[in-house]
């Protein structure tokens, strides 16, 4: 093996671990969320969580697109991927739902949180490593030439956007009291799921050529 292949399989390597961190990083941010969110009564942060969850599912499809590119060029789905794609799609969608529905009735019941401190913590930590992640996929998928690695880093971008949201939602309420706050970061996040879900079903069907479930 000469030294291209070397660096080659290097930064192949460094994906892989980029896409497993990626993954790992979701569940445990998707199971803290979920709980504080369930346990606060904060919409906006039970979201988040289950948000957290379904990028899971697309992770996995992405670890699974970096190994299969590291064999081959193709940079095309396989069925693997568009699998996961739609199982993302339709997942996007039905939280899309729940949160739309969900934040309608709490401003109708006047609703409010117990708190939203947690999701101010959880959202400044998810940007901090959204922004890690973001920069060392653009590197990698920039030195291997890859449009779907880095359209990957475009889906953390989203992933950024949301934690954002999030924050915004949980320090106005902090500061304000006002309940239809959350509901409000509730809708946004329905909004981003949505067309997440919308593009997950555009890749599945050979609409764009890598194997993201998020817009740039």
């Amino acid at each position: 093996m000469d030294a291209q292949d070397s660096s080659i399989n290097r930064l192949y390597q460094n994906a892989k671990w980029l896409a497993l961190i990626t993954i790992y990083y979701n569940l445990l941010e998707g199971a803290v969320s979920v709980f504080f969110g369930f346990q606060d009564e904060t919409l906006s942060l039970f979201g988040f969580g289950v948000d957290s969850f379904v990028e899971v599912i697309s992770g996995i499809g992405i670890w699974h697109m970096i190994r299969r590119l590291r064999q081959s060029a193709d940079e095309n789905s396989d069925r693997f991927e568009k699998r996961a794609l739609k199982i993302t799609g339709t997942a996007f969608y039905l939280l899309t739902a729940g949160l739309t529905a969900t934040a309608l009735y709490n401003i109708y019941s006047g609703h409010h949180p117990e708190s939203t401190f947690w999701g101010i913590v959880i959202s400044l930590i998810s940007i901090g490593s959204m922004w890690a992640l973001i920069h060392f996929k653009v590197k990698v998928g920039t030195a291997l030439n890859s449009q779907a690695i880095l359209a990957d880093a475009g889906c953390t971008r989203i992933c950024l956007i949301l934690s954002g949201v999030l924050l915004a939602a949980s320090l106005i309420y902090e500061l304000t009291g006002i309940g239809w706050v959350d509901s409000l970061g509730s809708i946004s996040m329905a909004w981003l799921s949505f067309r997440e879900g919308r593009e997950a079903f555009e890749k599945a069907s050979g609409i764009g050529g890598c194997g993201c479930c998020c817009g740039k």
